[in-house]
């Protein structure tokens, strides 16, 4: 199994939006060189405030580029990198994948899926509404968050939009993602 690498953003700045870039380097254990999420503990500012010694689960962050089409249908406006996103994908169902599971990047980056990225309420700063468009409810009324997926880097590299993206699964049984 496998899909593309679409977009690259990263931002030195807690900021929502990130820039794209051609590139940028992963870092095993710590994330996104040059980010304001990199480390080995927690950077997002809101799980700094409950406790700053929990591991950082969230050095990467992944979305779909399938959602943006799905975004756009529902009359929104969104490129990739504005939603906060390290890696825009194509061709693999992020949220369908087990925790645990593997993505190689290019020639050398891996990283390993931790869970599901929570929406909030910034989102709807770029464009309101934009939170409650990436939340659904599945066939048996359980809450869907499509807001992409957190990793942890295992091994670091360069990653560039058109890079290949491998899937390696975890060995059963598979755990379902739950949010980090």
């Amino acid at each position: 199994m496998s899909g593309l690498v679409v977009a690259i953003a990263s931002s030195a700045t807690h900021t929502m939006s990130k820039p794209t870039a051609p590139s940028i380097r992963l870092l095993a254990g710590l994330g996104v060189a040059g980010d304001a999420h990199s480390g080995e503990t927690v950077k997002h500012r809101s799980r700094v405030a409950r406790d700053p010694n929990q591991p950082n689960l969230r050095q990467v962050h992944l979305i779909h580029a399938e959602l943006f089409d799905e975004l756009r249908e529902a009359g929104f406006a969104i490129a990739p990198g504005q939603m906060g996103e390290n890696i825009t994908t194509a061709g693999v169902d992020l949220l369908g994948l087990p925790t645990g599971t593997r993505l190689r990047l290019g020639q050398a980056a891996v990283v390993e899926v931790t869970g599901l990225r929570n929406p909030c309420a910034q989102l709807d700063r770029i464009q309101p509404g934009l939170m409650k468009a990436t939340l659904d409810r599945d066939q048996q009324g359980n809450l869907v968050r499509k807001a992409g997926i957190m990793a942890i880097v295992v091994a670091g590299g360069e990653v560039r939009r058109g890079d290949a993206v491998r899937i390696e699964l975890p060995p059963p049984p598979h755990a379902p993602l739950t949010p980090v």
